[in-house]
C-alpha cells in the first residue's frame, strides 16, 4: 500500500487538492450534510414543529379509506385526477393525501400538496404545499440546493468531489513505516489548534469509513440512469410509478371502492401491510396500491405492488420485490441506504451523527489553515477542564464496551441457534451476487 502511495503525485500536490476543495467547496459540503442529518427525522421534526399533526385521541379504528378520501375531497372539490393516501407509521400519525401536481406549485420540479388527514375522525387538519414547510424545505436544500433539476446534478457532482477530498485526506493522514499508532494520537497539550488538527485527522478516517456510503448512494439518486441502465432495473428507482398500466374493462356503474381494492391486493400478499394506496386517474385509470411485506427493506417506500383495476376488480398486475433479480435488488436497496432506514432505528441515529461531520472536519480544518496563515493565534489548551470530560468518556466507553460485549453473545447464540437458516440465505446471496457479476460481463 505504502508502495503505492509513493508513486502517487507528490504530497505538496495533494495538500493544495485538498486545501482548495475545503476552502471553495466546504462550506457547500457542510450544508449538504447538516440538511441531510435534519432530514433523516423529517417527519419527527415536522411533528415537534406542528403538535396540531399528532393525534391526541387515537381510541377506535381508523375509518374506512373512502370516508378519508371523501373528507379530502369535500375540502379541495376542486382538485381533480388522482390523489394517494399514504398510511402513518404510528398510532398518532396523520394519513397523508398527496396530490401531485396542484395549480398552485404549477413549474416547479417537485411541489405537491400535502393534506393531513386524522384516520380515526375524517378531520382536515393541514394542507400544505411541499417546499413550504421548513422540514421539505430543507430536504429540498439537501437534495438539490433549491435549484430544481440542475440542482440534483449538482449535488452529484459536490458527491464526487467529496469523495476527492476523503481520499486526499486520507493520502495525507497516512502514516510512515513505524509511525502509524503515533497517527492515532491526541495531543491536548500541544495547544488547542494542535488538538484541532489531531481532531481533524481522527474524525477524518472515521469519517471515511462512513461517508463513502452515503456518497455512493446519493451519487445513484443523483443520476438514477445510470446504474438502473447498468443492472436492467428500469422503473425501480425512488420515485419512479412503476410501468403504465391501463384498464381494459367497460366502465360501469359499480366500480371498486378502496377498501375493495385494498382487500383484493392483499390476496397475492395476504401478510403485508398497506402503506399507499393510489387512485384512478380517468376513465381507463387503476387503483396503485403499495403493500409491505415482512422483512423488506425499504419501510416508507416499499416495492410490493399490486394494480387493480377498478371497473373489473381484476389485478392488471403485481410487482414482488423478493422476485427480484440482484441487480433489481441492488437499485431499491439504495434509497432506504442513503436514509438509514435498511439499518434500523440506530442506523438512521448514525446516519444523524455522520452528517455533522463534515461540520467538525471544516471548523477544525479552518482553525489549522488561519494558524498557518497567521490569522488566528494558538493558545494553550486549558487540561483541567477537559479531564472530567475525559473520566466521562472513558465511563461511557467502558459501558458502550460492555453492552457491546453483551449483544454479542446474544448475537452469538441468535446465529448458533438459527445456523441452517443463515446457510441458506448466505448461498442464496452468493448466486444472485454470481448471477449479478455474470450480467455485468455480458
Amino acid at each position: 500500500m505504502r508502495r503505492f502511495i509513493q508513486r502517487m503525485p507528490g504530497r505538496n500536490t495533494w495538500l493544495i487538492l485538498h486545501l482548495y476543495l475545503a476552502l471553495g467547496l466546504g462550506f457547500l459540503f457542510v450544508l449538504i450534510g447538516l440538511t441531510g442529518s435534519l432530514s433523516v427525522y423529517r417527519e419527527e421534526l415536522d411533528g415537534l414543529l406542528n403538535p396540531s399533526l399528532k393525534v391526541d385521541n387515537q381510541s377506535g379504528n381508523y375509518l374506512p379509506l373512502d370516508r378519508i378520501m371523501a373528507s379530502v375531497k369535500a375540502v379541495h372539490p376542486a382538485r381533480h385526477g388522482p390523489w394517494t393516501l399514504e398510511m402513518p407509521q404510528t398510532p398518532s400519525g396523520m394519513v397523508t393525501a398527496w396530490y401531485e401536481k396542484p395549480h398552485e406549485t404549477t413549474g416547479e420540479l417537485y411541489a405537491p400538496l400535502m393534506v393531513s388527514v386524522n384516520p380515526y375522525t375524517g378531520e382536515v387538519v393541514a394542507s400544505r404545499f411541499w417546499g413550504s414547510t421548513l422540514t421539505t424545505w430543507l430536504l429540498d436544500l439537501h437534495t438539490q440546493l433549491r435549484l430544481d433539476r440542475s440542482g440534483w446534478r449538482m449535488v452529484g457532482y459536490l458527491g464526487l468531489l467529496f469523495g476527492v477530498s476523503i481520499l486526499t485526506g486520507i493520502y495525507l493522514w497516512w502514516p510512515g513505516k513505524g509511525r502509524f499508532l503515533q497517527a492515532f494520537k491526541i495531543r491536548y497539550h500541544s495547544g488547542i489548534v494542535r488538538l484541532a488538527f489531531d481532531l481533524h485527522r481522527m474524525i477524518g478516517l472515521v469519517g471515511a469509513l462512513l461517508l463513502p456510503a452515503l456518497i455512493v448512494t446519493g451519487l445513484h439518486l443523483s443520476f438514477p440512469s445510470v446504474l438502473e441502465s447498468l443492472t436492467g432495473a428500469d422503473n425501480l428507482g425512488h420515485g419512479d410509478q412503476g410501468p403504465p398500466i391501463r384498464s381494459t374493462a367497460v366502465p360501469n356503474d359499480r366500480p371498486v371502492t378502496m377498501e375493495e381494492a385494498v382487500l383484493l391486493a392483499r390476496g397475492p400478499f395476504p401478510k403485508a401491510k398497506l402503506r399507499r394506496i393510489t387512485t384512478p386517474a380517468g376513465a381507463s385509470g387503476i387503483y396503485r396500491v403499495d403493500l409491505r411485506q415482512n422483512e423488506e427493506i425499504n419501510r416508507k417506500h416499499p416495492y410490493t405492488t399490486v394494480w387493480v383495476d377498478r371497473w373489473s376488480g381484476h389485478i392488471k398486475a403485481a410487482r414482488d420485490p423478493y422476485s427480484f433479480t440482484s441487480g433489481q435488488a441492488l437499485t431499491i436497496a439504495i434509497w432506504p441506504i442513503h436514509t438509514g432506514e435498511a439499518l434500523g432505528p440506530w442506523g438512521r441515529f448514525l446516519w444523524f451523527i455522520v452528517g455533522w461531520l463534515p461540520l467538525i472536519l471544516y471548523a477544525s480544518g479552518l482553525m489549522v489553515w488561519l494558524r498557518r496563515k497567521g490569522w488566528l493565534k494558538d493558545r494553550p489548551v486549558n487540561v483541567p477542564n477537559f479531564r472530567p470530560l475525559r473520566s466521562y468518556a472513558l465511563t461511557i466507553g467502558q459501558r458502550i464496551g460492555l453492552e457491546g460485549r453483551r449483544w454479542a453473545g446474544l448475537l452469538e447464540r441468535y446465529i448458533e441457534r438459527n445456523e441452517p437458516h443463515f446457510r441458506v440465505k448466505a448461498q442464496k446471496l452468493w448466486r444472485r451476487c454470481l448471477e449479478f457479476a455474470s450480467g455485468l460481463s455480458k
